[in-house]
């Protein structure tokens, strides 16, 4: 029953959004609520919700017009959309030097997500399924979001999660993840010494936008055996011209 009733709730706000954002103009709850066919106390109590949360937005007259917070949420998808399409052809290519896995990762939360991957043509190659997540400290994108983020970034996130070791090369304690993230910062990139999976080694680096947020991370994945670290000039190159086409200027 709980389950039900908390499907009921969200198809009801899905409607109450849907009708909001048919006026271009704020709209009042009497109307919100005729059109949904809600009662105007059930409609109130969502669109109440939906307020503490940003969804909405109510102007002095106490009609809605739709939240900040979507505007928001809708540009992280088309930018996510656009990273995506100028990253493709950049990582096929890299792909093709190299004759290795190239990832195209995003942060959520305390965790990188892969997006898109472009994957060689060779029998013996790592697989990273797009949609797979890894916590931050064990994967060498996340090391370097966690150290762009600072001293305390890093501490925050170490008391969250308790650091788990997936390998016994895994950092599992804050004095380490202080020390490489110092290191990090400086050089502009990270390697994953088997610290996510035994015999697996990356190498990763950042991806801005216009507005010089990090907005995603791109990394090469190997067997440990083959990997090579003249291998960071080329991820570097890469990550600089996706990030150029992005209209990050690095000055």
């Amino acid at each position: 029953m709980p389950q039900k009733n908390s499907i009921q709730v969200l198809n009801r706000m899905s409607s109450l959004l849907d009708a909001v954002a048919r006026y271009p103009e704020p709209v009042s709850l009497k109307v919100l609520a005729a059109e949904t066919g809600l009662h105007s106390s059930t409609a109130f109590r969502i669109l109440d919700s939906m307020l503490s949360n940003g969804f909405v937005e109510r102007d002095a007259g106490g009609k809605y017009q739709l939240g900040r917070k979507l505007l928001s949420l809708g540009s992280r998808v088309r930018s996510q959309s656009d990273v995506r399409q100028i990253a493709l052809p950049v990582m096929a290519r890299l792909r093709d030097e190299l004759g290795e896995s190239i990832n195209l990762t995003i942060r959520e939360g305390d965790e990188v997500v892969y997006i898109e991957k472009a994957t060689p043509n060779r029998m013996m190659h790592v697989q990273q399924l797009v949609g797979s997540r890894a916590p931050l400290h064990v994967t060498a994108v996340g090391k370097l979001m966690l150290a762009m983020g600072g001293e305390d970034e890093c501490r925050s996130y170490a008391m969250r999660t308790n650091l788990p070791a997936y390998t016994h090369n895994t950092i599992n304690d804050l004095p380490k993840l202080l020390q490489q993230a110092e290191q990090l910062r400086a050089q502009g990139y990270a390697f994953d010494d088997e610290e996510a999976e035994i015999g697996v080694g990356c190498i990763g680096t950042l991806i801005y936008d216009a507005g010089g947020s990090i907005i995603a991370g791109l990394s090469i994945s190997a067997p440990i055996e083959r990997r090579q670290f003249e291998w960071v000039n080329n991820l570097l190159q890469a990550a600089r011209q996706i990030s150029e086409e992005l209209g990050y200027y690095a000055g």
